[in-house]
């Protein structure tokens, strides 16, 4: 419980939107896993951050949408759904793009930051992260911190190092 208490601090959430926001996907049904940054804290040890990224099954996206609109500040973007709340700095986004939306079928369970949450599998987030590393459109800094969590995968998981193009990993020696 220390690690999520950490977690609201570093997120500055008063508001309690992140157990809000929980709640109000599971009492819905939706169907949702967490991928990305967040994803990765889930199976090494973790970096703080203000992200929480999520993916959604596809025939829940757009009811997902609409419920957290109700209840949250919602900005649309080309390949996400940004959702944020008063009195909160955590940084909430769903993913659109329709390949991640294959990830939540074999979520499962997981802790991060002292909370439960069903994750992508290790294979899943690994790939999100190649995907993320290799957006062109990405910033620099982002992709970098991409880089890293890759890194941080293939020393916990070095069997996943074949979901790695050979390219992206010349760029981790």
């Amino acid at each position: 419980m220390q690690a999520l208490v950490y977690w609201k601090a570093v997120t500055a959430d008063r508001s309690e939107f992140l157990e809000r926001l929980v709640a109000l996907l599971a009492e819905s049904g939706i169907r949702y896993c967490v991928v990305d940054g967040q994803g990765v804290n889930a199976y090494v040890e973790p970096v703080v951050s203000l992200d929480l990224d999520l993916a959604v099954a596809t025939d829940d996206l757009a009811r997902a949408e609409s419920l957290l609109g109700t209840h949250f500040q919602v900005k649309r973007f080309p390949h996400s759904v940004n959702v944020a709340a008063p009195g909160s700095d955590l940084r909430v986004q769903v993913q659109t793009d329709p390949r991640y939306a294959a990830f939540v079928a074999e979520a499962s369970p997981r802790e991060i930051l002292g909370l439960e949450l069903p994750v992508a599998s290790v294979e899943a987030v690994m790939q999100g992260k190649v995907w993320a590393v290799q957006d062109p459109g990405r910033r620099p800094s982002k992709r970098q911190k991409d880089l890293a969590d890759i890194a941080r995968l293939l020393e916990a998981y070095p069997e996943l190092r074949r979901l790695v193009p050979a390219p992206v990993l010349a760029r981790l020696i």
